[in-house]
Formats: structure tokens, C-alpha cells, sequence
């Protein structure tokens, strides 16, 4: 019989249950040693304005994926509404009036303000990469100027102070910028989203990008060797795809609509929660239910509250995907039907503190991520562009744990999430291609 894992990475159930000592104990040839399962954790240090923030945006991430799953039936999908975030508070930063509310409002900023929406930002950049150094994290942003503009100087050391971008001034109608742009792309994601441009613009004033990259080994691998082609029922039938598999002590729960497991990656801070609707049940259902509860640091609003050390025998899909909001009717669109519009308005957009001499509004902007998920871990990343364009005049269990089987065999919802903060990395969900 395989041997059940006790991951280190049980420490889920400390930081969400209740008490948890900060060294385990470990009896070994008789001598009692002790191994302090924290010391590589740095959690984010969040204000009390922050945590809700944090626990806000995280429902901006959750409403953002249902609607991009209603344009979607059938297919899989992953994205990054935290690489959005990041695109539009550089945009809120250069923005006032109805433009700056609905921004703020929408992100669950509420009324913050610029100066609190970029320094939620910068504590992000600055400490997320940092709570496990066993994870590789990458929170990149960048402005290309057209360099017949000029930005203001305040969002420029905006930008550069909260931001970590540095404006670049380009020739937009060099073929030489695609390449630069792209290429930036491709380094900050490892390879992964080697483009996001077509092609440019010469109207285009400037360009806003943020890139999300992200790869972390699972706390407990999986061995390649128990990995078997199997049968995933998906709404049209039925395919094969490789199902990894492991007997492993994790966080567990079941409820009437789905059943979770969090799969942790290297410490424990960062998990992957996957959520296999109940029989009945559709991943429609699951997004639908989480857009409804949320996603919060609170426990008592947490859908993972119910969530207990389980045994698991644990089955996965060994898979990749790539999207690209295009394919969803555009970025834009979605947004708008969440109730951010003004920015888009070439009439309307109140966006008056970027560039010198020139009101501005947001002409395009598109998400491109893509996942790979396997035996060894996980490798994610996602790039987000917007198009500013001149506006027109204007621990171990103590007892034998309970058993669960978790066979994801059929279509799921996933969330790759970061524990201390709450905050939503990559949302997803896998319909068997």
C-alpha cells in the first residue's frame, strides 16, 4: 500500500483552523529533534485598509472570472484579474472625477483614493515575491511612450516610486517597438507569452503593461510513474488525459456544491484550491457560488472554512492552457459590463494627469496568460496591456486522519491564492483540453 505524505505544507490547516505550534516535534533513533516548519515564511504585512483591499479586489477577481466564463461555456480558461488591477490603478493614478470612482469602486478600492491604491500596489510587489523563496514570483509593469508625447512628471515618479516602471520613450512607427514590447513580454514571462502586440499604433500615446509570472514545486510531487491516461467526462462526452496521482494529507471539504482540496507549493503559503462540482453541479455553479460568497481573509467569509485535514487519494489532470481575452469579445467589454466605462470614453474619460497638454482614454487593452500544471509543480504567468489614446476635444495530525477520495476526472475550477495576504493570483478552470 502506498505511504500517505504528511506535507509540511499541512500548515494550511494551522493558519485557517485555529492554533498551530511553530516546530514539530520528530522522534528519530530515540533523540527527540525539532524542526521549525516557518522559518522560510514572510508573510505580507497588510493595514486594516489593505486587508479589505485585498479581500475586495479578490471579489473583483471572482466577478471578473464569471463573466468571462459566461462568454466562455465549455472551454478552459485561465487569467490574471490581479494583472488587470495592476494596468488600471496605473491608469487610476493619472485619473480624477467619475473615471477615478468607477476605477476604485469596481477593483474594490472603494473610495481609497490614488495614494492608498498605489501603495496597497507597491506592498504587492514589494513582499508578495518574498513569503516563500522556494516560489518564483514576478511582479513586472512597464510604460512605452510614444515619443512624440511627453508624460507629466508626477505620474512618471508615480510610476517609477509605486510601480518599479520606468517610462521609455519609442518610436511607435519603428517596427523596431513591436519588437521591444513584445520582447519585454517574453523576459518577464520566461518565455511563456512571447507577445501581446500585433502590431502598434502611431496614435496611441502610450502604452501600460503589467506582467504576472509565477513557478513553484509542490510541496509533495507526484511521482510521474502513477500517472495514467485516463477517462475525463466533459460536457460533450468523453476524452483521456493524463491523470496524476498521490495518497496525501491535505485540506479537504465538501459541501452541496463542489468538493475542494488545497494543494500546497513549496512552504504552504501559496496554495492551488481545486473545486470539483457535486453530482448535478456544473463548474458554472462553482464560479457562480464563489462570485456569490467571495474570497476573504475573514474566516467566517472564507469558502474554505469547513476545510479539515483529510488523507486524500488524489487524482489531477497533468495539463496546459493558454487564453487570450480577445477570444471572450475583448477585455474592454467585459469590464464595461462590471461597470468600469468612462475611462473607454473618448468623450467622457477624465484622465487628465499622464501626459502633458493631452486629456487621455483607454483605446484598447488585452490579457494574455497561459498555465502549466504537472508533476513537479505549476508554472503561470499573465501580461495585460491598455492603450492610452488622446481623447477627442476632450502542521501533522496527532490521530489516524478521516479519508477522501478526490478523483479530478471531470471539469474543475481552480485558484492559485497566497496565504497570509488572501490575495488571488490565477483563477482557472480546466474543461479536459
Amino acid at each position: 500500500m502506498k505511504q500517505t505524505k504528511m506535507m509540511i505544507a499541512a500548515l494550511f490547516v494551522g493558519s485557517m483552523l485555529g492554533a498551530c505550534s511553530s516546530s514539530e516535534s520528530i522522534e528519530e533513533a530515540g533523540e527527540k529533534k525539532y524542526v521549525n516548519m516557518y522559518q522560510e515564511v514572510k508573510p505580507v504585512q497588510l493595514t486594516a485598509e489593505q486587508t479589505v483591499f485585498a479581500n475586495d479586489n479578490n471579489g473583483f477577481t471572482l466577478n471578473f472570472f464569471q463573466s468571462l466564463n459566461g462568454k466562455m461555456k465549455n472551454q478552459s480558461i485561465v487569467c490574471s484579474p490581479l494583472s488587470i488591477t495592476y494596468v488600471l490603478s496605473m491608469v487610476n493614478d493619472g485619473a480624477t472625477g467619475t473615471t477615478e470612482q468607477e476605477l476604485e469602486q469596481t477593483l474594490g478600492f472603494h473610495k481609497g483614493g490614488i495614494q492608498a491604491v498605489n501603495d496597497y500596489c507597491k506592498n504587492l510587489i514589494d513582499n508578495l515575491p518574498h513569503v516563500d523563496e522556494k516560489v518564483q514570483l514576478n511582479i513586472a509593469n512597464a510604460i512605452f511612450v510614444n515619443d512624440k508625447y511627453q508624460l507629466k512628471k508626477q505620474f512618471q515618479q508615480d510610476m517609477a516610486n509605486y510601480y518599479d516602471a520606468k517610462a521609455e520613450a519609442l518610436d511607435f512607427s519603428s517596427p523596431l517597438t513591436l519588437d521591444r514590447i513584445n520582447g519585454w513580454c517574453d523576459e518577464k514571462t520566461r518565455g511563456m507569452i512571447p507577445n501581446i502586440l500585433e502590431q502598434v499604433d502611431p496614435r496611441t500615446v502610450s502604452y501600460l503593461l503589467n506582467a504576472i509570472y509565477f513557478k513553484a514545486d509542490w510541496a509533495s510531487m507526484f511521482e510521474k510513474n502513477e500517472t495514467r491516461e485516463e477517462v475525463f467526462t466533459t460536457p460533450d462526452g468523453e476524452t483521456r488525459v493524463p491523470l496524476m496521482h498521490q495518497n496525501v494529507y491535505m485540506n479537504y471539504l465538501r459541501n452541496d456544491q463542489y468538493a475542494a482540496v488545497s494543494i500546497p507549493y513549496g512552504n504552504g503559503q501559496w496554495m492551488m484550491t481545486v473545486m470539483l462540482p457535486e453530482e448535478g453541479k456544473t463548474t458554472d455553479d462553482v464560479i457562480s457560488s464563489l462570485a456569490a460568497s467571495g474570497w476573504s481573509t475573514d474566516y467566517l467569509k472564507n469558502p474554505l472554512r469547513e476545510a479539515r485535514g483529510y488523507e486524500v487519494d488524489l487524482k489531477l489532470p497533468r495539463f496546459e492552457t493558454a487564453f487570450d481575452t480577445d477570444d471572450a469579445g475583448g477585455l474592454i467589454e467585459l469590464l464595461k459590463g462590471m461597470g468600469i466605462r468612462q475611462v473607454f470614453d473618448k468623450y467622457n474619460a477624465e484622465v487628465p494627469n499622464v501626459c502633458e497638454k493631452e486629456n487621455l482614454y483607454v483605446d484598447m487593452m488585452k490579457q494574455k496568460a497561459k498555465i502549466k500544471v504537472n508533476e513537479e509543480g505549476s508554472e503561470a504567468a499573465a501580461v495585460t496591456i491598455a492603450g492610452f489614446v488622446a481623447t477627442a476635444t476632450s502542521t501533522g495530525p496527532t490521530q489516524e486522519p478521516p479519508k477522501a477520495t478526490f478523483h479530478a476526472n471531470r471539469p474543475f475550477v481552480y485558484v492559485i491564492h497566497e496565504q497570509s495576504s488572501g490575495v488571488i493570483l490565477f483563477v482557472g478552470k480546466f474543461m479536459g483540453k
